[in-house]
């Protein structure tokens, strides 16, 4: 049997809870943020010479890989 949870409005967002409040001393703030490296973030050039880079390491690696066999 399939059963689905109902929720009423008192149940959804309950505001018997409290939230710790975050303080900071004078002087002192959040640090800064930090933005993780990302391929999106790059320019259409710096994607094409990583692509191009990326494509010359894996042809060096099939060459060596051929050398090796014959």
């Amino acid at each position: 049997m399939l059963y689905c949870y109902k929720a009423s409005a008192n149940a959804a967002m309950p505001t018997d809870h409290h939230h710790p409040h975050h303080h900071h001393h004078p002087g002192e703030g959040h640090p800064p943020a930090t933005v993780s490296p990302s391929i999106l973030r790059m320019s259409a050039l710096e994607r094409l010479a990583l692509a191009a880079v990326l494509m010359a390491a894996l042809w060096g690696v099939v060459f060596w890989a051929v050398r090796g066999v014959a």
